[in-house]
């Protein structure tokens, strides 16, 4: 079983996550790792901490000789920015007089988190609820995208929209329909959205966004749109009807929606389907090559908990970033006064990275399934475990189920 765990504050001296549950014997590098958060801080609309901040991951443990121990995975991240904030941040005695935050932001953690940890100090809301934790998430992730390459299985992602600016020629309408360039891996998909500035497929929307993202800074206002995370090179049989808790499409629906600001996950065709028929709904099972499998991809990759063997399609929708730069209405909690929202540093549009992020936590989830599926201590146990299902799964159907005439 596979778990993650992340420590640390958006100001303080680094973010660190410990992964457990990897079979030994993988590559894996703080090279392979900081490419991946580096992606992460890509995408036109970000603030100034990109500027700030160029995350490097440090391996502390877990990993000798470039190779997987078995054991858990420590990793670090330090955050550059913490010599700016040692007084304010400090865990030790406070040693200046630091300006106590009452003024919470509309559609953040602000309130509620001072409501509930009983806080007498937005900052202490602030510091933890801040995306920056995302970083180690894909510090995390990465780990299990190396392991997930070891079996083909690739992941990747593209911006659908942001704001109400959609493609003409929406790729989704192709992975929906099943009908893929040939060799179609969910790794291409990043390759090519990373080069756009908001990793859209579409140049003409490209233009048209970030034209939108220009006129909405000057305003100072924010942005959320939707993005389109894709895996390939799945196994049918990833995941389980047999309890609510081991659904695969369960998982990575918790998975995505845990991330900050997605208030909306999809798989497949999601909630289009809701108003659909059921004739226009459902994949039909055909044979291709002598296997079974579908014409369509409605469903996502994933029926009744379990996965098909078509890619993994899973859409999220984020919301406009909480903070503001033009604030709109509040409370300050000391006066009990109406004022303006606080203004923190903060981007205007971060659903480039927030896709990178899902591609991340989708790659948590798949590892964890396929461990579960073909277990392993080794990697060379996981894969002669996998290869043998692999190979006699269409056998197995046909023994159990087809007549000759």
């Amino acid at each position: 079983m596979i778990r993650f765990l992340t420590a640390g504050e958006s100001h303080g001296k680094a973010l660190s996550v410990i992964i457990e549950g990897f079979p030994s014997n993988f590559v894996l590098t703080e090279d392979y790792i900081n490419e991946q958060l580096r992606r992460r801080q890509l995408g036109y609309g970000r603030g100034g901490r990109m500027k700030i901040e160029t995350d490097t991951a440090e391996i502390l443990s877990g990993v000798r000789f470039k190779k997987t121990l078995g054991t858990p995975i420590a990793l670090k991240i330090t955050n550059n920015d913490w010599v700016n904030w040692t007084g304010k941040m400090t865990p030790g005695k406070k040693t200046t007089d630091v300006e106590k935050i009452t003024v919470p932001r509309p559609g953040h953690a602000d309130l509620v988190g001072v409501s509930k940890y009983n806080f007498n100090d937005i900052r202490n809301s602030i510091e933890r609820s801040s995306a920056r934790e995302t970083a180690a998430r894909v510090a995390a992730g990465s780990v299990a995208r190396r392991f997930l390459e070891e079996f083909g299985i690739t992941v990747g992602s593209f911006v659908e929209s942001i704001g109400s600016i959609y493609p003409g020629n929406n790729f989704l309408t192709k992975l929906l329909s099943n009908k893929l360039p040939k060799n179609f891996t969910g790794w291409q998909l990043s390759v090519k959205a990373d080069k756009s500035p908001v990793r859209v497929l579409d140049k003409k929307q490209e233009a048209q966004i970030i034209d939108l993202i220009k006129e909405i800074k000057k305003k100072g206002d924010t942005l959320g749109g939707t993005f389109v995370t894709v895996a390939t090179g799945i196994p049918v049989g990833l995941g389980s009807f047999v309890h609510y808790d081991r659904r695969l499409d369960t998982d990575i629906a918790s998975a995505i929606m845990s991330i900050n600001a997605v208030k909306g996950v999809e798989i497949g065709s999601g909630f289009t389907s809701a108003a659909s028929f059921g004739s226009e709904s459902h994949d039909e099972i055909v044979i291709r090559n002598d296997k079974i499998t579908r014409k369509s991809n409605r469903a996502g990759g994933i029926e009744g908990g379990i996965s098909t063997g078509l890619p993994v399609i899973v859409r999220g929708a984020m919301k406009p970033i909480a903070t503001l730069m033009s604030p709109i209405e509040t409370v300050d909690l000391a006066t009990r006064k109406k004022v303006m929202a606080r203004r923190e540093r903060s981007d205007f549009v971060a659903v480039p990275a927030c896709a990178v992020i899902a591609e991340s936590m989708l790659a948590l989830v798949l590892a964890k399934h396929m461990l579960i599926k073909f277990g392993g201590d080794s990697i060379e146990e996981t894969k002669d475990n996998f290869k043998m299902y692999v190979r006699k799964l269409d056998k197995r159907i046909k023994k159990n189920f087809y007549k000759r005439k």
